[in-house]
This record gives C-alpha cells, sequence and structure tokens, in this order.
C-alpha cells in the first residue's frame, strides 16, 4: 500500500512542477526586440513578432511633451534605446492595450535610469517596488 502512495504522490509532482512553470511563464513573460519608435520618455515601441509592440514602463510616469522636462525625458529615453535591441520583461496590460513592463538594455533597467536623472513621477502604490 506504501508503494502505491508513493508512486501518486511522484505523479502528482511530476504533473505539478511542470505546471507551475508553465504558469508562472504565462504570468511573466520576456522577449527581445528592437526599439523603433519612442513616444514619449515612458512608451516606446519594440519590434514583437514582426510588428510593433507599444510598451509603457511599468511603476512610472515621466513628464509630457508640452510639460518641464517633457522633451529631456523623452530624448534620454530615445538616445538610451532608440534602435538598439532590448529586453521587455511583461507586467500586465494597461487599458489601452498596451504591454506594461520593465526594459533593459545592455544589463541597466531603463526605469531605473530615468530616476537616476529625476525624470519620473513614481506612482506612491509602487514606490517600493523600484527595480
Amino acid at each position: 500500500m506504501a508503494f502505491c502512495f508513493d508512486i501518486k504522490r511522484s505523479l502528482r509532482f511530476t504533473v505539478l512542477i511542470p505546471a507551475l512553470i508553465l504558469i508562472s511563464a504565462l504570468y511573466s513573460y520576456a522577449f527581445q526586440g528592437k526599439v523603433v519608435g519612442v513616444s514619449d520618455g515612458d512608451t516606446i515601441t519594440v519590434m514583437h513578432n514582426g510588428t510593433g509592440e507599444k510598451i509603457r514602463l511599468y511603476g512610472i510616469d515621466t513628464p509630457e511633451k508640452r510639460q518641464d522636462f517633457g522633451t529631456k525625458a523623452k530624448k534620454f529615453t530615445s538616445d538610451m534605446v532608440y534602435g538598439k535591441k532590448v529586453t521587455v520583461e511583461s507586467v500586465t496590460t494597461d487599458r489601452y492595450g498596451r504591454t506594461v513592463g520593465l526594459v533593459y538594455i545592455g544589463g541597466k533597467c531603463l526605469k531605473r535610469q530615468l530616476v537616476a536623472k529625476g525624470f519620473v513621477f513614481i506612482y506612491k502604490h509602487n514606490e517600493a517596488t523600484i527595480t
């Protein structure tokens, strides 16, 4: 009887572990692509599966074009990533259907670079999650 119990347990783990890995991959995926557009300091377009995908940086907001430093924030983002290959780690999708995520260039987090230069407003509910 104990032998049958061990087989059942090992079968459960054989099914459970791959299922957990699959679920975590579905909720948090990453891809690489070339940046083909910069809308403003916190929104870029990255080529993904043959089409441009709008990416909104997770947890921050940069000034709009007509606000103080809006043009400088966009230029900084453009200088950092435009025409370059980046890695995008998807976190969620916003109400406009854009991917919201973290963007990395050469091992550096774009969000951190914008924060370090003082170009961002940090959402209060995300202050502890600057990555």
